[in-house]
C-alpha cells in the first residue's frame, strides 16, 4: 500500500489503555508509535511502558514475559527489566554485563495514569514530557456513570482527525446538520478550548434519532484539549453528556481512536434515554467520517473558502507538536 502521508509522529501523550483493564502482574505487547511495546503492571500496581524487545537476543518481553515484583522477566533467559528500562537481574551470571549495567538498555517511556486510563509520552528525540493533561471532574466522581467506550483503529494520521473537528462545513455535508456550529475557538500553547452552540437531530425520549432532517434540538458544546492525542467535550441540552476523546498513533499511517462516554447518574430516565440517543448519533457521526479519513489525501496548500471555520488556525496550532 502506497503510503499517503508523509508526517511524522507528533509529540505528546497518548492513551495506551484502559487502567482497569490492566491488573497487577499483567503483561501485555502493544504496538503505538510505529514501535513494538510491551505494557505491564507491577507487583506494587505501577504501569509501565517499555521497547519490545530483550537487549540480550532480542527476545519479545511481551510473549510470555511475567512480573516480577517491580520488574519484568524475559521468557529468554529470564533477564530482568525495572521501569526505568535498566537490567537488575541475571539470574544465572555472576554480575550484570558492563554493556547494560546501570543503563537504559530497553527504551522506556514516561507513564502517568488520568481519567480512568493509562497515558505514555511520546517524543521521537526522548525529550521529557513539555506539558500536562487535565484531570476531568466527571470521571472521579460516583455521579457519573462508568465509561461507555468505543474504539477505531484508521488508516489516516492525528492531525487529519483533529482537523475535522475545525472544519465546520463538514458538519452539513456529511452529518446532516441543518446549520453551521456558531462559537469561538481558542488554541494557547499546547491548549485548545472550543466553545459552540448549533443545533442537531432531534432525540425523542426513548432516544431514538431523527435523521429525517425535519426536527432539530439546539445543543451546546465546549471541547477542550491538550495536545494532539487528547481531548474531552461536554454536549449539554435537556441531559449532559460528557466525552473523552483520545487518538494514538499505531504508525505514520494509522491511529487508534477511543470515544469515551459518561452521564449524570441521577438523570431523569427520559433525559438518560436521550443522552444514549446523543451517544449513538456521535458514534454515528465517527462511522461516516471514516471512509472519508481512509481515502483522502493531506494537501500542505488547500484550496479553503470563506465558510471552512478555523483549519488554516488549527493547522498552525498543531505544528508546534512535530519535532
Amino acid at each position: 500500500m502506497t503510503k499517503r502521508y508523509d508526517k511524522p509522529i507528533p509529540f505528546g501523550w497518548y492513551a495506551i489503555d484502559y487502567s482497569d483493564g490492566l491488573k497487577p502482574g499483567d503483561v501485555r505487547p502493544v504496538e503505538y508509535f510505529g514501535r513494538e511495546l510491551v505494557l505491564f503492571r507491577t507487583e506494587s500496581g505501577e504501569a509501565s511502558l517499555l521497547g519490545a524487545h530483550c537487549p540480550h537476543l532480542g527476545a519479545h518481553l511481551g510473549y510470555g514475559g511475567i512480573v516480577k515484583g517491580e520488574a519484568i522477566s524475559c521468557p529468554f533467559h529470564a533477564w530482568e527489566f525495572n521501569s526505568e528500562g535498566q537490567c537488575t537481574s541475571v539470574p544465572y551470571a555472576k554480575r550484570i554485563p558492563p554493556k547494560v549495567e546501570g543503563k537504559e538498555c530497553v527504551p522506556s517511556y514516561p507513564v502517568i495514569e488520568r481519567n480512568q486510563m493509562i497515558w505514555a509520552w511520546y517524543h521521537p528525540k526522548g525529550e521529557a514530557p513539555l506539558f500536562d493533561i487535565d484531570e476531568i471532574a466527571e470521571l472521579k466522581s460516583d455521579e457519573w456513570t462508568p465509561l461507555d467506550t468505543y474504539d477505531w483503529k484508521i488508516n489516516t494520521i492525528i492531525q487529519e482527525t483533529g482537523e475535522n473537528a475545525a472544519d465546520l462545513a463538514h458538519f452539513i455535508t456529511v452529518h446532516g446538520s441543518p446549520a453551521m456550529p456558531q462559537g469561538a475557538v481558542d488554541m494557547e500553547g499546547p491548549r485548545r478550548v472550543t466553545e459552540f452552540d448549533s443545533r442537531a437531530h432531534a432525540i425523542d425520549e426513548q432516544g431514538n434519532v431523527d435523521l429525517s432532517g425535519d426536527n432539530h434540538d439546539a445543543i451546546h458544546l465546549r471541547s477542550e484539549g491538550v495536545g494532539p492525542g487528547f481531548t474531552f467535550q461536554r454536549f449539554s441540552r435537556m441531559f449532559d453528556v460528557l466525552m473523552m476523546g483520545t487518538v494514538t498513533p499505531i504508525d505514520d499511517q494509522n491511529v487508534h481512536l477511543r470515544f469515551n462516554f459518561s452521564v449524570p447518574r441521577k438523570q431523569s430516565e427520559d433525559n438518560a434515554m436521550m443522552a444514549t440517543g446523543t451517544v449513538h448519533e456521535i458514534v454515528r457521526q465517527v462511522e461516516q467520517d471514516i471512509p472519508i479519513w481512509e481515502h483522502k489525501v493531506y494537501l500542505d496548500d488547500p484550496a479553503l473558502c470563506d465558510g471552512d471555520g478555523p483549519i488554516a488556525k488549527y493547522r498552525k496550532w498543531f505544528q508546534q507538536f512535530y519535532a
